[in-house]
């Protein structure tokens, strides 16, 4: 009998062992596949957000190429019109407040809005931004410059004389209370800190704004300057640190985000490494005795469960294991939070029933790909309905985990962006329309003008009013905006459907009618737009009166889009000269000479 029972004991502690083995091969694998998800979401996050950093600097460098295309620089130094031009370009910049400057090829001030607190010509951070242009940019950043103990950085672009570049006009930016510093001081968090690096190593923003100015850690700065991300690990002290950085931004600098190695791995390792000492101790407590045993393991696997579920319930993403057919086999109580839905609620539907219909083809598609390859990981961006039936965007990245007896299934890590989506889209509405009326800019008319030639006959209404500079001069620059915005609420009422209005700069607007094949109907419009504009505006509480000169052409399918707007501005040109709107309007199918907008 005792035989019998140290046979038994021993059969147990070797089905324990066994167990055991095969409990900790799945806990790595687990840990594995959590390590892989963490590094890839990880890496398209700092993608991400490196993304709208570049985005937000090439935003400034258009400001600077809008100034260019709409007043022309004489580049004589000291010139008195060239200073009054930079002051103001640099007044009513959100971007360039703290100053603009001409300068010549070799960087030699020309000109500046401001008489001191410029950076030398022989400042080293002028030169990443002399490297770009040598090797053909169109547009040039600095490193961080200090000047007067203020942080500065620079862009500029090239001033073009007959299509060779004569002088650069430079903006000034304050990094401390830029919009770039704004965007990632809202990027703070209590576990990580987000730092945009120029190639030097000096801290351009910061979520925490007492960084700026200052020198990124050695080991950081030693990964500076190479496109991609990288995982850069190191001490600081005593402290192990993770340091994401992505660099090849069109500026130069690099997106970097720091946090401790034990909050970027978090919890997941610090629970692995217990479940496996717990199963190592249910090993030794075999030797006691199969009963003991038994309750020993009952106890620790209800724990772990109660730990998994611990570590999951807050966590800012979803996790979903579905099946081949794709039916959700498990989803994270996060997902109540998120989403609204209740725990458990989810278990056993299509998770196709709560993707967007648009977003389902390609779903499908993506998922039978990843089934067909054992280690496949893909990335995917779609809709989901929450529990409310609003639809918002996720960033799905999911794994391949068929093989893993522990999961069987496919695993998807889901986190909301619909913030950073809704922020891209403004950014892009942004970079096409006026920010003072809200109708769509230069750019964007003559996009609307290219597409629509290449099929239909467009006329072009080149609308300039007449009489605005003397409310500009006699009530203030408020008055003249609030003006152009009462005008453009008009002429938006007044246009047909399909018709493109556009603000193309000062008191000039463009009204583009696709689909006009004769003179009637665009006379009629160019009535009507004289009409609406003469009639008295309420400004400053007193009743203004202004007119408008309107130019129209007729342009044929497949006309030159630009040469089309040249010959509308040239008709408008022609009834200014001969006394403005009030003094006739003419339709013209031939193209005009271009010439600058004049004021009255």
């Amino acid at each position: 009998m005792r035989g019998r029972n140290w046979i038994a004991v021993l059969v147990s502690l070797l089905l324990l062992a066994a167990a055991g083995g095969v409990a900790i091969m799945v806990n790595r694998s687990a840990l594995s596949a959590a390590d892989t998800v963490h590094r890839t979401d990880s890496t398209e996050l700092g993608t991400n957000n490196a993304t709208l950093t570049g985005q937000l600097q090439l935003l400034s460098a258009q400001e600077l190429a809008q100034v260019l295309a709409d007043h022309p620089l004489s580049l004589a130094e000291g010139d008195a019109s060239d200073h009054v031009l930079l002051v103001l370009a640099a007044s009513k910049s959100s971007t360039f407040q703290y100053g603009m400057m001409l300068t010549d090829l070799d960087g030699n001030v020309l000109n500046a809005s401001r008489a001191a607190g410029l950076p030398t010509v022989d400042n080293a951070g002028w030169a990443p931004m002399r490297k770009q242009f040598a090797a053909g940019a169109q547009v040039g950043f600095s490193s961080v410059m200090t000047v007067d103990n203020i942080p500065l950085a620079a862009v500029a672009v090239p001033i073009l004389v007959g299509g060779n570049a004569a002088g650069f006009l430079i903006g000034l930016n304050q990094v401390a209370i830029t919009s770039l510093q704004k965007y990632t001081a809202q990027l703070a968090s209590g576990n990580h800190r987000t730092d945009v690096v120029d190639s030097s190593g000096t801290v351009a923003a910061s979520s925490v704004p007492d960084l700026i100015g200052g020198r990124a850690e050695a080991p950081i700065v030693a990964r500076l300057g190479v496109a991609g991300t990288r995982f850069v690990e190191y001490k600081s002290g005593s402290t192990d640190m993770v340091a994401i950085v992505v660099g090849g931004l069109p500026s130069g600098y690099s997106y970097v985000r720091t946090q401790t190695k034990s909050e970027f791995y978090g919890a997941v390792h610090r629970r692995s490494q217990t479940v496996t000492i717990t199963l190592l101790a249910m090993l030794l407590i075999g030797v006691v005795g199969i009963s003991v045993l038994g309750y020993r393991t009952q106890i620790q696997r209800r724990r772990a469960d109660e730990r998994f579920q611990a570590l999951f319930q807050h966590a800012p993403d979803i996790v979903t294991v579905i099946n081949t057919e794709g039916r959700m086999i498990f989803t994270s109580p996060s997902s109540a939070a998120i989403l609204g839905f209740e725990h458990g609620m989810l278990t056993g539907q299509s998770v196709f029933e709560l993707v967007h219909p648009d977003d389902q083809p390609a779903m499908r598609e993506r998922l039978q790909s990843i089934l067909a390859d054992p280690a496949g990981v893909l990335r995917l961006q779609c809709r989901v309905r929450a529990a409310t039936g609003h639809y918002r965007w996720f960033d799905f990245t999911a794994s391949n985990q068929m093989a893993n007896p522990a999961l069987n299934g496919v695993v998807i890590n889901a986190r909301d962006i619909s913030e950073n989506r809704a922020f891209q889209e403004r950014l892009a509405h942004e970079a096409q329309h006026d920010p003072l009326t809200g109708l769509p800019n230069r750019r964007r008319m003559q996009d609307a003008l290219s597409s629509s030639l290449r099929r239909d006959p467009v006329a072009v209404l080149f609308v300039d009013l007449d009489g605005f500079k003397p409310v500009n001069d006699e009530y203030g620059h408020e008055a003249g905006d609030e003006l152009l915005r009462q005008v453009a609420e008009r002429l938006s009422g007044c246009i047909r459907a399909g018709d493109v209005l556009s603000r193309v700069g000062g008191d000039e607007f463009v009204v583009l009618m696709p689909g006009v094949l004769g003179p009637a109907d665009v006379q009629a419009m160019a009535n009507r737009v004289r009409m609406v504009v003469e009639m008295p505006f309420r400004i400053a509480g007193r009743h203004i009166t202004i007119g408008a000169s309107v130019g129209v052409h007729l342009a044929g399918p497949a006309e030159d889009p630009d040469s089309a707007l040249r010959a509308a501005d040239h008709a408008m040109y022609e009834i200014k000269r001969a006394g403005g709107g009030r003094g006739r309007s003419r339709v013209t199918d031939r193209i005009g000479r271009h010439r600058a907008p004049a004021r009255e």
